[in-house]
């Protein structure tokens, strides 16, 4: 089977954590780099958490590159109450045994993409859009070059997680994702409206718990934890898994449903910031370059974790 080849920049945080062991462990992905920005928590935590999981996963050949520290105009955010003040939750941090590779994560994303033919590379981000963003001022070539760019971030119909109208993502650097999605860059990106559809319930921690390797029990005591916030903030029980899903559609895109459309981010507006005008109509947009996730198979994602972390093939 071809491996498809994949690119992930993230800021580790408890999703971000779940959807690393999803593509250390993938024998569709073949995983370039890793590059890390701040984000859910501050770019130092981020980096170190990326070779804590690394590591946990037995993956010491993929690298890993520190990136953007701060977004491009605005002050850093943090979002501790939903992934704890070290960034993973109940898992207590320990000193990885591998270091931080040289060179700049910016450079992890520009590099790879440069060195292979032109639309093999897929760039996953699950964090703010920094990286990617200074990435295309360096090298705006890179927009022609890449294959994918999936994102996590944004919402439509189903509102903010951050504000009213805004998804964290988005929300912590706008004027990166207003660059990125000006570019030309092929976006395909996953928002609330389809990452809602995509929870930890019961059963699902459950069954991974149940596996017993080093990269399940990472995975199921993030979804715990998850889950104890989602209960304390949202007064559910089943937490979104938000940054799993384009590292699963990278691996099996039939597990998703698109639509084209073309999508603008708010900058100016401080109520608004980083709001996701996501128009489908192509009269209205003057064409539909993007396209936005609307639909998702829980199961069928699910099943992609926990083959991923050593679960075997689903027997029911």
């Amino acid at each position: 089977m071809d491996r498809q080849a994949l690119i992930i920049d993230c800021d580790p945080g408890v999703d971000d954590a779940v959807a690393l062991m999803l593509a250390f462990g993938s024998p569709a992905l073949e995983l370039l780099a890793v590059s890390t920005v701040g984000g859910n928590a501050p770019l130092k935590k981020t980096t170190r958490n990326a070779r804590m999981l690394r590591q946990i996963a037995g993956r010491e050949d993929v690298p890993v590159h520190a990136g953007a520290e701060r977004p491009l105009r605005r002050k850093p955010a943090g979002a501790s109450d939903f992934h704890g003040e070290e960034g993973l939750g109940f898992v207590p941090p320990f000193s990885p045994d591998r270091p931080v590779a040289d060179g700049h994560g910016v450079d992890a994303i520009i590099n790879p993409v440069m060195a292979r033919e032109p639309g093999t590379v897929t760039l996953a981000v699950l964090g703010p859009l920094t990286n990617l963003a200074l990435a295309l001022r360096k090298e705006p070539s890179i927009a022609g070059r890449l294959g994918q760019v999936a994102i996590m971030g944004g919402a439509r119909s189903e509102g903010g997680n951050i504000t009213a109208s805004a998804e964290f993502n988005i929300w912590a650097d706008p004027e990166a994702a207003d660059e990125v999605l000006r570019s030309g860059c092929p976006v395909t990106m996953f928002g609330l409206d389809v990452t809602h559809q995509v929870r930890a319930a019961e059963a699902r921690i459950a069954r991974l718990a149940a596996i017993g390797t080093p990269p399940a029990d990472t995975a199921a005591a993030m979804l715990r934890f998850s889950q104890k916030a989602e209960r304390e903030f949202v007064g559910g029980d089943a937490p979104p898994v938000h940054d799993m899903c384009p590292v699963a559609w990278a691996a099996r895109p039939e597990l998703f449903e698109l639509r084209a459309c073309r999508i603008r981010v708010e900058t100016d507006s401080e109520l608004t910031r980083g709001h996701t005008a996501v128009e489908f109509r192509e009269a209205v947009a003057g064409g539909l370059p993007h396209r936005w996730a609307t639909r998702a198979d829980a199961e069928g994602v699910f099943d992609l974790l926990v083959y991923a972390v050593g679960g075997g093939p689903r027997t029911n």
